[in-house]
């Protein structure tokens, strides 16, 4: 069976760049998250379009691996960052 959900940033979240530090962070009201390399390249894809297998299958096929290798470490990441309010997984 397909998984049909949907992850997309909440309104007044977003990603941003700290060019001069060369940081990637996840703002939203009151809260930061400064991410790491593979945490950017996770929250990047939702864009409120591609699907969560769709997801893996990108990050799969950009890091040469199989996509079973990723999904549980996408999964548990995205429900983390659901949990604070920091993403939507619809």
């Amino acid at each position: 069976m397909k998984d049909q959900t949907v992850p997309s940033l909440p309104r007044g979240v977003r990603l941003q760049e700290d060019k001069v530090r060369g940081l990637w962070s996840l703002l939203g009201p009151e809260r930061v998250f400064q991410l790491d390399d593979i945490a950017v390249e996770i929250i990047s894809r939702c864009d409120g379009q591609a699907d969560l297998e769709a997801i893996e299958a990108d990050l799969a096929s950009t890091f040469e691996v199989a996509a079973s290798d990723v999904s549980a470490d996408v999964r548990e990441f995205l429900q983390g960052m659901a949990d604070k309010g920091m993403v939507n997984l619809s």
